[in-house]
C-alpha cells in the first residue's frame, strides 16, 4: 500500500505498481496495465519518464506514456491523459541513461553495505512529490518478496531499505565490455566505504565485474582495499595492472603492506613489482621477504605525529591542521623530550581535541608507553597488538628513541590472510 509522508508526498512500491491498471479519467477507461516504469538516472535521485504499458486486449507491451501524461496514482489504478493522436500511445524506444525497473532492478545484485554481503534487489521504493517519482531506496529483505507474492499480510518486521545512493548502477565504462547493469556504490560513494566493506564485495564479484569495480578505486582506496582483501583476490586484483596504475597504488602502501602483498606472488611478479618502487623500498621489502624472523625496524613507517611535551593542546591541533596528514596518521601525538627524538608519551586525539587549549601535552600525556623495540620480531608485535589493541605502535631503540610506528593493519591483518589461505 502506498503510504502518505505528507501533503503531496506519497511513498509506492514497485511491486504494488506492478500490473496496476492505467485508466484515462476523461473518458474513464481502462487502456492498459503497467509493465514496467522507465526512469532516468540522475543525482542524488532518479525520476520516472513513463511507464512500459501492456495493452488489455494483447498487444505487445511496447507502448510507452511520457510521465508528463501522468494524471496521479490512485490506490486502483494509475490515471494518465488520453493519447494526443488516435487510441495509441507512442511506441517506447530506449535511451541513454534510461533503466527500467522490472528488466533492469528487480532480481538484481546489490552491495549491501551494512551487512557487507550481497544481496537481490526484492522491491524498489518510490517517493512520488510534486508530479514527479522518485527511486529513493531498493528493499533487500523478505518483505519485498512477500509483496511481490501478493501476501503482504505475512510481513510483521519493519522494512529493511537501502538508500539509493548506496546503490546507483555503476558505469564499467570500458572495463566491461557488456550491456548488462551491474548494481554497485558509485564512484563518489566508494571513496567513503571502509577498505574492508570493499573488499568483501569484491570477492563476490565475478571476474570481469571485479577488474571493473577495482579500476573505479583512486590509488589510496584501492591501496586500502587491497590491503584487506583475501590473498587469492589480492592476485586476481593485481595479475593486470598497468604499470602506472600499480606504481600509484603501491605509492600508497606501507613497506609491511608490500612484504605481505608480494609474500602471496609468484617469483618474476614480485620482481616486476619490485622495480617499480624506490631503491630504498626495494631494499627493506627484500630483507622483509628474504627474513623469516622480521625485525620491527624493517616494518617501521614514518606516518605519524610526534611534538614537544611542552606545547599547548591549542599548539598541538593547529599543528595538526596544518600538517596535511591522512586520518589514518592521527590517532594519537607522540610526545617527544627536548632532544626532539626521545619518546616521552603519548596523548590520544580524542583526549587532545577535548581538552583545554591552554593545558600543555605534558600534562595530559600517558607515560611510560607501550612500544616496540627495534629487534623485536613480528610475533612479538603480534602480542603486542592482541593485548592492547592500539592502532598504532612506536618503535624505538634501545635509547627510547622513536624510530617509527606500525601499524596495527600492517600486523594483525597479514597475519589472519596468510593464516587462512594456509588452511585453505
Amino acid at each position: 500500500m502506498s503510504r502518505a509522508i505528507e501533503a503531496g508526498h506519497v511513498f509506492h512500491y514497485f511491486s504494488e505498481l506492478l500490473k496496476r491498471r492505467v485508466c484515462t479519467e476523461t473518458p474513464q477507461r481502462t487502456v492498459g496495465r503497467v509493465s514496467d516504469l522507465v526512469f532516468r538516472l540522475a543525482e542524488p535521485f532518479p525520476e520516472a519518464v513513463g511507464i512500459y504499458m501492456s495493452y488489455t486486449w494483447g498487444r505487445k507491451p511496447v507502448q510507452f506514456v511520457p510521465w508528463p501524461m501522468v494524471l496521479r496514482i490512485g490506490a486502483e489504478a494509475v490515471f494518465v491523459r488520453p493519447p494526443e493522436q488516435g487510441d495509441m500511445y507512442p511506441p517506447f524506444v530506449d535511451q541513454a541513461g534510461w533503466i527500467m525497473l522490472e528488466q533492469h532492478l528487480m532480481g538484481r545484485t546489490i552491495l549491501e553495505i551494512d551487512g557487507r554481503k550481497t544481496e537481490v534487489v526484492n522491491d524498489v521504493h518510490l517517493l512520488e512529490a510534486k508530479g514527479h517519482l522518485l527511486l529513493v531506496h531498493v528493499d533487500g529483505s523478505l518483505n519485498g518478496l512477500l509483496r511481490r507474492w501478493g501476501l503482504k499480510r505475512l510481513i510483521f518486521k519493519p522494512d529493511d531499505l537501502i538508500s539509493w545512493r548506496f546503490v546507483q548502477p555503476f558505469s564499467v565504462e570500458d572495463a566491461v565490455k557488456s550491456d548488462r547493469v551491474m548494481l554497485s556504490v558509485t564512484r563518489e560513494q566508494l571513496r567513503e566505504l571502509p577498505g574492508e566493506d570493499l573488499a568483501d564485495a569484491l570477492e563476490e564479484l565475478s571476474g570481469e565485474e571485479q577488474e571493473a569495480l577495482f579500476s573505479a578505486l583512486d590509488s589510496e582506496k584501492a591501496a586500502e582495499t587491497l590491503v584487506e582483501a583475501e590473498p587469492r583476490a589480492q592476485r586476481q586484483l593485481i595479475a593486470n595492472l598497468r604499470e602506472g596504475r600499480a606504481r600509484g597504488i603501491l605509492s600508497e602502501m606501507s613497506v609491511a603492506q608490500i612484504a605481505d602483498l608480494f609474500s602471496i606472488l609468484p617469483h618474476d611478479h614480485v620482481e616486476e613489482m619490485l622495480a617499480l618502487l624506490p631503491q630504498d623500498q626495494q631494499t627493506r621489502v627484500r630483507a622483509i621477504l628474504s627474513e623469516r624472523e622480521t625485525r620491527a625496524a624493517a616494518l617501521v613507517s614514518q606516518d605519524f605525529l610526534a611534538m614537544p611535551a611542552a606545547l599547548t593542546t591549542g599548539e598541538a591541533l593547529a599543528r595538526i591542521r596544518a600538517s596535511g596528514k591522512e586520518p589514518g596518521a592521527v590517532s594519537y601525538v607522540y610526545v617527544l623530550r627536548e632532544d626532539g627524538r626521545t619518546l616521552d608519551g603519548v596523548v590520544d586525539l580524542r583526549l587532545l581535541v577535548l581538552s583545554p587549549d591552554a593545558v600543555l601535552l605534558s600534562d595530559i600525556m600517558v607515560s611510560p608507553v607501550v612500544s616496540a623495540e627495534a629487534d623485536d620480531l613480528r610475533e612479538d608485535l603480534a602480542e603486542i597488538f592482541a593485548k592492547y589493541h592500539y592502532r598504532l605502535l612506536p618503535v624505538v631503540d634501545r635509547d627510547d628513541r622513536l624510530l617509527g610506528v606500525i601499524r596495527y593493519n600492517d600486523i594483525m591483518k597479514g597475519a589472519g590472510a596468510r593464516a587462512r589461505e594456509k588452511e585453505d
